[in-house]
């Protein structure tokens, strides 16, 4: 009985955790949200369509280099036998995600500050790139900028 009321406790300690890792990443991903409508207030009528398609580029593109590569930079911990790698090297593309369960709120509460940071520097790009270039800077950004520094 003592060990089923343990199990109960470890799952609902659990369950809140992620509830409120949700939360917080919800409302940081939200940012986008406000950034977009700044952005689009900010810049001439007709480059508003362009710099939402940015938003939803960093938004997308963003979590997609942050999947194959950024969060393994930024968070792949070497082993402990090289505690001084220059960044991390494991868990690319979610390997070895299943191991634990609290390893993709984590993903994408982290995700969510990496898009973020992509989605601040697209307003002091506005009217300045085009979407090609701004889509190459998304990579770069999520992928090894981001992460690394």
């Amino acid at each position: 009985e003592e060990q089923r009321l343990e199990n109960l406790i470890e799952n609902y300690n659990e369950s809140l955790d992620t509830i409120w890792m949700l939360l917080a990443s919800m409302l940081v991903f939200f940012m986008h949200a406000g950034f977009s409508l700044l952005e689009a207030g900010s810049v001439r009528f007709k480059n508003t369509q362009n710099i939402l398609a940015k938003n939803l580029v960093v938004v997308t593109l963003g979590f997609l280099c942050w999947y194959v590569f950024g969060f393994s930079f930024a968070l792949g911990a070497p082993t402990a036998s090289e505690p001084n790698k220059f960044m991390g090297h494991n868990n690319f593309v979610h390997d070895g995600f299943w191991d634990a369960k609290s390893s993709f709120r984590f993903w994408f509460f982290q995700g969510a500050f990496c898009a973020t940071g992509g989605t601040i520097v697209s307003g002091a790009m506005a009217e300045r790139t085009q979407l090609k270039g701004f889509g190459l800077y998304t990579a770069l950004m999520t992928s090894f900028i981001y992460p690394v520094v």
